[in-house]
């Protein structure tokens, strides 16, 4: 019994000696990520964008585009500030001096695509298209600076003008649709619309309260409400990412289902694929990849962390350390595959899809003061 006794003791003493070395020992570091990777990554690829000669339009503008552009004016701010720059970075600086020369110009410059050389209804979708996409990359300005311009105003003015007043797509805009998935589809008149709301949202100044524009925000928080139970998870998300800036856009039950479905579509390695985020099918019959991507981990870790929702923050954890994990080392990228067809990775094109990911990569993974800097 004596002998037991002591080995009993001598185990404890050995374990409590262990544990207290593991106490003192320094705990693995959390995974990291550059920041200043990121930006250069997105300053060339945009610098790239605007001289692209596919990019240019009409009184030396550029395309605003939705895969590089919108999403690099987003991102870009938070950048700044982590990286403690003063200074707009120099092909931030044109884009947005081209986008207010066409905002200034609204009535003189042509649409992205005329109906002339690409048929009907192109003029009409390039204009709604192009309006809510001005609004919100001025509004991402602002948010950084904390006041409401008179650019921002006015190009807020050109997309309320461009809203529909009447049928079914009533308190939404025209869309481009040249059938690319995510943006560019059939679908595509629901993200614009929320891609409205998120500038609504962001815009500084108690914008969103302003009285002359509650009848046209009840008109687009109706129609978001009224599709927000059957769109695409890749809409419904951005819905949701754009409710953080209007927390009455949709009801109580609609919030809570997209979180669910966002969190139930969450992988086994924490990250989330464009695949499951809609019913998507490339046109070369190629399969689409079906590995987690910066797009989509980034988006839905966005939206998520930007719902505040307790029942999500286990799910928003693990996004963030899979994109954490998953940044290019060799680029500064978070990759992303085209969901139209296969595309060479390295080419200027194939990087499309990245652009977006790292832009909302970057969102999701600054801090809470950075990615709600704009409420």
């Amino acid at each position: 019994m004596k002998t037991y006794l002591a080995a009993v003791i001598a185990l404890a003493s050995a374990l409590a000696t262990i544990g207290a070395a593991e106490s003192q020992a320094p705990h693995p570091a959390a995974p990291t990520w550059s920041a200043q990777a990121a930006a250069q990554y997105l300053d060339g690829r945009l610098d790239w964008w605007l001289h692209w000669p596919n990019a240019a339009r009409d009184h030396d503008t550029t395309c605003v585009s939705c895969h590089t552009a919108a999403p690099y004016a987003l991102a870009r701010p938070a950048l700044r500030r982590m990286l403690g720059q003063r200074d707009l970075a120099a092909p931030e600086r044109t884009m947005i001096e081209g986008v207010v020369k066409r905002v200034t110009l609204w009535r003189e410059v042509e649409p992205f695509y005329p109906d002339q050389t690409r048929g009907l209804p192109k003029s009409s979708e390039s204009r709604g298209t192009e309006a809510v996409l001005n609004a919100l990359v001025l509004a991402a300005r602002d948010a950084a600076a904390g006041t409401l311009s008179a650019d921002t105003r006015d190009a807020m003015a050109h997309m309320w003008a461009l809203q529909f007043k009447a049928g079914d797509l009533k308190g939404a805009w025209a869309w481009l649709n040249f059938h690319y998935e995510p943006w560019e589809s059939n679908d595509g008149a629901c993200y614009g619309a929320a891609l409205a709301a998120l500038a609504v949202g962001t815009a500084p100044g108690g914008y969103a309260a302003s009285a002359d524009i509650q009848e046209p925000l009840k008109a687009l928080g109706e129609y978001l409400q009224r599709h927000a139970d059957h769109e695409t998870l890749f809409n419904r998300a951005t819905i949701l990412w754009a409710a953080a800036g209007l927390p009455t856009l949709l009801t109580p039950a609609q919030r809570d289902a997209i979180i669910d479905a966002a969190v139930s579509a969450q992988q086994n390695d924490g990250g989330w694929t464009l695949a499951t985020l809609g019913a998507f099918k490339r046109t070369d019959g190629t399969p689409l990849d079906s590995a987690s991507d910066g797009y989509a981990t980034g988006l839905v870790t966005l939206a998520l962390r930007q719902s505040g929702s307790a029942r999500a923050s286990a799910a928003v954890t693990r996004g963030r350390v899979w994109l954490q994990e998953h940044q290019d080392p060799s680029t500064g990228m978070w990759r992303a595959a085209s969901l139209n067809k296969q595309r060479d990775p390295a080419s200027d094109v194939g990087k499309f899809m990245s652009d977006a990911a790292t832009a909302y990569a970057v969102l999701a993974l600054a801090e809470p003061r950075e990615a709600n800097s704009s409420r």
